[in-house]
């Protein structure tokens, strides 16, 4: 087990700043992988479906409050 110091001198057993360095100098676990955009047909037909869902309640309302 190494005895690792902190940038203060501060004793850290675990080594955790020193893992942390690492990771973050590998630049984290995206590094490796990029996610590619998502598409934007489902989201189009979210927001379609959402405009048609107020204006059945918009409509609904209206009837009602006839």
């Amino acid at each position: 087990m190494a005895n690792t110091q902190g940038p203060q001198g501060n004793h850290d057993p675990a080594g955790s700043t020193q893992m942390f360095r690492a990771f973050v100098d590998e630049g984290g676990p995206q590094a490796t992988s990029r996610q590619a955009p998502a598409p934007a047909g489902p989201r189009i037909g979210l927001i379609i479906g959402i405009v048609a869902a107020v204006a059945i309640v918009a409509a609904v309302a209206w009837l009602a409050l006839k």
